[in-house]
């Protein structure tokens, strides 16, 4: 049987991917003090053990202001490193590549956690810290719906910004990260500097196409500076937001980055307006919503991609890779419903029948069952996008 390309491994510079399958980075809101914690040891680590080719690491701010909750995890200062490293080391050891996120909330800072509202701070809630330090800024004083206003950044505080994503990258890579995503989409810094609705500013980052997109090419310019040649560099971009930011402009953008040397694009959608995160637009109630995106920006700049986007079933996935959508697949919220998401599509497409994907604690009781002529199928058994018994 010829082996499914979800299950082929990729290299990216440097770096090679046992399979196509990725860990998208998701916000736990668990830190403590900005501190990763054993949550964050053991939420990337069950991924890593299910299976996974990569397993990136949330949004880990650049900064203080950057930081969205009191929950967020930091990279912004050396105490930081060996939390993260812990993680990025246990990943590995999974047979995983450990990579982290690193972004800015930018004027979506300084809430409470989603489960708690996602409501404006006041400084005096028992959790809170350094709150001096926590302001609120952004490319211009516009507020996000009708939460706190922002203070728009001055000229020298911009270009002192890209300085503190190097500097983050630095320490991602003490930390042993072997991929470097930089958060330009869902409404946050980055993202707010590419919209028109959140960006109006009159110097040389704000006006035209070009000068809104100089912070964010900026940023990745700074970034891959710093970050070693062999290891790949992704942008993750909102390449539709409904706010002036559309599928065109990530066009144009992408292949800017690709040519500042941003391996992979992230391609997902929404966040700048408070009725559309990314998950509330009507294009969000289908499979795989946002793989058009990963697809045109993939044919017309020859940068690679990556699809995300209720990306659910292995057939699914595999059909994406092999009709040239994407070069990699990422999975959310269906691979923390399923940890093992990639054992179980391995199983399913024929391409892992000894259960070598997995750490040996698991293959040997996995493999022992299979061997042992049990007539039952596994709990997850569907076929996959075909299966009578899956809800549409």
């Amino acid at each position: 049987m010829t082996q499914p390309l979800l299950f082929t491994p990729i290299e990216l510079r440097s770096v090679t991917l046992k399979n196509r399958i990725v860990v998208a980075p998701m916000h736990q809101y668990a830190a403590e003090k900005g501190f990763a914690t054993d949550w964050h040891l053991m939420n990337a680590g069950k991924y890593a053990a299910g299976g996974a080719g990569f397993v990136m690491m949330e949004s880990t701010k650049v900064a203080r202001n950057g930081c969205g909750t009191v929950g967020d995890t930091a990279l912004w200062d050396d105490k930081f490193i060996p939390n993260l490293a812990r993680c990025a080391d246990f990943i590995r050891k999974q047979g995983a590549v450990p990579g982290i996120q690193l972004g800015h909330s930018g004027r979506k800072a300084r809430l409470t956690r989603p489960w708690e509202g996602g409501q404006p701070l006041t400084g005096n809630e028992p959790e809170v810290y350094e709150w001096d330090e926590w302001e609120l800024v952004a490319p211009s004083a516009v507020p996000h719906a009708e939460k706190a206003m922002p203070r728009a950044l001055s000229h020298n505080e911009v270009r002192a910004m890209v300085g503190k994503w190097a500097d983050a990258a630095v320490r991602a890579d003490k930390c042993g990260f072997d991929i470097l995503e930089i958060h330009a989409a869902h409404g946050y810094l980055l993202h707010q500097f590419l919209s028109p609705v959140t960006n109006l500013r009159t110097d040389e980052y704000g006006g035209s196409d070009t000068n809104r997109m100089r912070f964010p090419i900026e940023v990745a310019e700074a970034v891959r500076e710093v970050w070693p040649a062999g290891k790949p560099l992704f942008m993750r971009l909102s390449c539709e937001d409904d706010a002036g930011w559309d599928l065109d402009h990530s066009v144009k953008l992408s292949a800017e980055l690709k040519r500042v040397g941003v391996d992979v694009i992230d391609c997902s959608s929404g966040g700048t307006l408070e009725r559309l995160s990314p998950m509330d637009s009507a294009r969000a109630k289908t499979y795989g919503y946002q793989v058009p995106y990963a697809e045109r920006i993939r044919k017309e700049t020859g940068v690679k991609t990556m699809a995300v986007g209720h990306i659910v079933h292995a057939d699914q996935a595999e059909a994406i890779l092999q009709s040239g959508r994407a070069d990699l697949v990422a999975l959310a919220r269906e691979i923390m419903y399923n940890p093992h998401w990639p054992m179980d599509a391995a199983q399913k497409l024929g391409a892992d029948p000894n259960f070598a994907l997995v750490p040996p604690p698991l293959r040997y009781w996995l493999n022992k069952r299979a061997k042992s002529g049990f007539e039952g199928k596994p709990s997850t058994y569907t076929t996959g996008m075909s299966d009578p018994q899956k809800s549409a």
